[in-house]
């Protein structure tokens, strides 16, 4: 998501980073609970999701199934490992957070555009 941002215009592309990095999160949540090198872990898991994006051969396509082992704290194929996921579920929470969050912004700037009152007259 970061390289798609990196194609588009100043405003969406800022949108667009900073919603990925807000992604990055969980990965990261993760790994810290489960008392492993966040850090190394989620750069590993970028670097070859990034592959997996940018290279045509069969061999990198197979890529884009990896994510962490955190009881070995290592990368690992989790298709091979039998770890599948509901992706409609997932796709709809995501959804539904980004709409949740999308409303607050947008109450927020409802709020600082909203005019000052004025005092009524006669009020000190």
């Amino acid at each position: 998501m970061e390289h798609y941002a990196n194609n588009l215009g100043t405003k969406e592309q800022t949108a667009v980073g900073d919603f990925a990095e807000a992604l990055l999160i969980i990965p990261k949540v993760l790994a810290n609970n489960a008392a492993q090198d966040a850090t190394e872990l989620i750069s590993k898991l970028r670097s070859i999701h990034y592959e997996s994006q940018h290279t045509d051969d069969e061999k990198h396509k197979n890529l884009k199934w990896y994510g962490l082992d955190l009881i070995k704290g290592k990368i690992r194929n989790n298709r091979e490992a039998g770890v599948l996921e509901p992706l409609v579920s997932k796709v709809k929470c995501l959804r539904f957070a980004t709409e949740a969050a999308i409303t607050i912004l947008r109450i927020d700037d409802m709020i600082k555009l909203s005019p000052k009152q004025e005092e009524m007259p006669g009020r000190h």
